[in-house]
């Protein structure tokens, strides 16, 4: 019996989700939605920017993969101050 090769790798797993989304979408359902999609949009790209992966995004969750662990804790700090310039910005319009 020949044995089997197993190539292990060691992965950073970065998981967001938005709090109070339930509440949110019971509030303004459109509106909610329409936020996600573009929270989404700018998290992937700084996912990307920091060398990772979407690996699934369900619901208000986006599950992410990183080689490092240095860009997965790198990219978590960039993503919360990407949405809050986001939402002070969103504050300062209306």
């Amino acid at each position: 019996m020949a044995a089997e090769e197993f190539k292990r790798r060691l992965s950073a797993i970065l998981s967001a989700d938005v709090e109070g989304y339930r509440l949110l979408m019971r509030d303004d359902e459109e509106a909610t939605v329409r936020t996600l999609t573009a929270y989404r949009r700018a998290i992937t790209h700084i996912i990307e920017r920091y060398r990772g992966r979407v690996v699934d995004s369900p619901g208000d969750n986006i599950l992410s993969e990183f080689g490092s662990v240095v860009d997965a804790v790198n990219c978590g700090v960039e993503i919360q101050r990407e949405l809050a310039g986001i939402r002070s910005c969103r504050r300062n319009v209306k």
